[in-house]
């Protein structure tokens, strides 16, 4: 191994050589300590050190980096006291994550560190995110992502590449290639003759390097960060090395032939810097020595101070308050906004639906300079229903960015964004295409705050519902797939008032956000939506109509659907619901109207089996059973998929059943 230490001082190399001795010396004590029962789990990087250590000694301090599991020198480099890692090791309320996590999947925006999910490939486009964030904001600044040379067979290592590679990205994506996944070798993993190979087809450069060489590492980041600063380009480093240890210490390493242990322990990345800066006269036996015993107090010293942290105390309130963001817009903000009172028509004007959303998206674009939209055929189409119709001549390519086919990758971005400050859409072209991103938003997005105290401010737009005879793929209802997620918040207009009220709302909200938009409401429903800068607030339901024999509890299309039937039997007083928030659902409104009418039909478009009419329905039981006259029923779409033909779609939607399920429960 050859080490080329160019024109770095004895001093810089030192220091060098504690970071790269630091990681090693914690891994060794906590291998220790998971021998002795005091902690549960431990990814180990013995022999990746000069990897971790290596790329964030050449970052400035404030470039981001998404590491993974075994990635302790990322953390140590950056400076991160210890003390507070062991305490998040331990599972202590002071660790970094109040105990809600393990190991390393946890951030800290103090350092510039980005938790990583179990999912591995995600972390990938986050860092293209960050990297957008610096080219919008001109900054001369990379972001840095890890994945191991499994994680290069997931979707997402394609997607956060191609993303990089069109946008002009300044991100480095760095893959440690130990020869194994969890136990499955790289000839098991992909046939190309290197991994670095692929970078040509996503049109970026590429490098393939000695990942245990800490000076070979640390160089070759430094000028690749030059270069894509200077470039305004993503680069792809392959950086070849060996895991020392099983996947985790509970795995084993049976699987691994007994020679390529001993042919990488001559190679191991600590002790060969360590014997060439011997050799070089740069430190001798007794200062290797004297460093190893300070490092070996200060972790003995942090891991006592760790020990005697107080005894965590579960708080039910803190766990439930801490799902969600509540950092506000600035005062300034708020006192933009027009509060807006229900039934005032002043300064209003009719709007369509899809109008109403169009102006909502619009104004929020005028009011937050950092809000950028991403999408599918967004900018000079003006996406598939033209609701950014004209946006890319108004606020620009940088701001209306038309996407790639890469779902999964642009939410990613999207969080990206989010870290640096921004907020964003993201219009999935139908909601039913969100399932290819699924992994982004219930893993990513909704778990971000709770785990590691960091918001994803991203609202993803989703076109949804049936009735245009679009088939199984354009049609779904899919908002019980996110209602079951805490730390998402999912919204459902049924107006255009609320529809143009509950987008900004949404943008404003730090929270992630899905808002739901029915195609058929589009361009058949018209209403007076205020001329101003206004929110519908989210967490509120609306009452349509009060009554005193029925209540039809509903959102979306199904608003109409009730209101139509009401129109149709004036002589029954009808109590109508409309929920327009899924998450949080609104209970004490949902309580008020059992108590008006005592009888609740639950209506929605999406299928019977496993919609939200099933937790309502749940809740009402559960909590205003003495003020029901009859069992709560449901009304819901049947339980196939869509159908394309209207015929079929008509006996699908729930529309078709409602009068029936009023009739039995009216004379119940």
């Amino acid at each position: 191994m050859i080490f080329d230490r160019k024109d770095l001082s004895n001093d810089t190399l030192v220091s060098f050589y504690k970071s790269i001795l630091l990681p090693r010396m914690i891994e060794e004590k906590m291998l220790l300590l998971l021998r002795q029962g005091k902690i549960s789990k431990w990814f180990s990087g013995i022999g990746q050190e000069a990897i971790s250590v290596g790329a964030t000694l050449a970052l400035q301090p404030d470039e981001w980096i998404m590491p993974l599991h075994r990635n302790l020198g990322v953390f140590t480099t950056r400076n991160m006291p210890l003390g507070k890692l062991f305490m998040q090791w331990q599972g202590n309320k002071e660790g970094y994550s109040k105990g809600r996590e393990r190991s390393f999947h946890f951030g800290s925006r103090a350092h510039h560190i980005c938790g990583m999910i179990s999912h591995l490939g995600p972390q990938l486009a986050i860092a293209d995110g960050v990297a957008l964030s610096y080219k919008l904001k001109e900054q001369a600044k990379v972001s840095l992502a890890f994945t191991g040379d499994g994680g290069t067979s997931e979707g997402d290592f394609h997607e956060a590449l191609n993303v990089a590679a069109v946008w002009d990205l300044p991100v480095i994506f760095i893959i440690e290639n130990n020869g194994y996944g969890l136990s499955t070798p790289v000839n098991e993993q992909y046939k190309c003759e290197s991994l670095v190979s692929r970078a040509k087809g996503y049109g970026m450069e590429g490098v393939r390097i000695d990942g245990n060489n800490l000076l070979e590492v640390y160089d070759t980041i430094s000028g690749i960060r030059d270069y894509c600063i200077r470039e305004q380009k993503p680069y792809l480093v392959e950086c070849m090395t060996f895991r020392m240890r099983g996947h985790e210490e509970a795995s084993g390493t049976k699987y691994v032939p007994p020679h390529l242990f001993e042919e990488w322990a001559s190679r191991d990345p600590v002790k060969k810097f360590e014997e060439w800066m011997i050799l070089q006269n740069i430190l001798t036996y007794s200062a290797i020595e004297s460093m190893k015993a300070e490092i070996k107090d200060s972790i003995d010293k942090e891991l006592a101070t760790a020990a005697s942290s107080p005894v965590l105390i579960p708080d039910e309130a803190e766990e439930l308050r801490d799902v969600y963001s509540d950092e506000k817009i600035d005062n300034d903000e708020q006192e933009a906004i027009v509060s807006h009172i229900a039934g005032e028509e002043k300064d209003s004007k009719d709007l369509r639906f899809i109008d109403a959303i169009k102006e909502g998206l619009y104004l929020s674009m005028k009011r937050h300079e950092n809000l950028v939209l991403m999408g599918q055929d967004i900018a000079e189409y003006g996406g598939a229903f033209k609701i950014t119709d004209g946006f890319v001549h108004e606020f620009g390519k940088a701001r209306v960015r038309n996407t790639p086919l890469c779902e999964s990758a642009i939410l990613g971005t999207a969080l990206g964004l989010s870290l640096e400050g921004f907020k964003s859409m993201v219009e999935m072209q139908f909601a039913d295409f969100v399932s290819v991103g699924l992994n982004q938003i219930v893993n990513n997005f909704a778990k971000l705050h709770y785990r590691w105290g960091q918001h994803a401010d991203v609202v993803v737009r989703m076109p949804t519902g049936a009735g245009v005879g679009a088939g199984p793929f354009h049609s779904q209802s899919n908002e019980a797939w996110f209602i079951h997620t805490p730390g998402l918040k999912v919204v459902y207009p049924s107006t255009p008032e609320d529809a143009k009220g509950l987008m900004i709302a949404a943008i404003n909200d730090p929270n992630p956000v899905m808002f739901f938009e029915h195609k058929v409401l589009y361009r058949s429903i018209s209403g007076p939506v205020p001329a101003g800068y206004y929110e519908t607030p989210i967490g509120k339901a609306r009452l349509v109509q009060e009554g005193s024999d029925l209540s039809i509890i509903t959102y979306g299309a199904g608003v109409h659907w009730a209101m139509e039937y009401a129109l149709q039997h004036p002589a029954v007083s009808f109590d109508i619901l409309d929920l327009r928030t899924l998450l949080p659902l609104d209970y004490n409104a949902i309580s008020d109207s059992v108590g008006r009418t005592g009888k609740v039909v639950i209506l929605h478009e999406d299928t019977l089996t496993g919609g939200i009419g099933g937790e309502i329905s749940a809740w009402i039981s559960e909590h205003c059973f003495e003020q029901l006259d009859a069992p709560v029923m449901r009304c819901a779409s049947l339980d196939t998929p869509v159908p394309f033909n209207l015929e079929l779609e008509k006996i699908f939607l729930a529309k078709s059943r409602l009068g029936k399920v009023v009739e039995k429960l009216l004379n119940y």
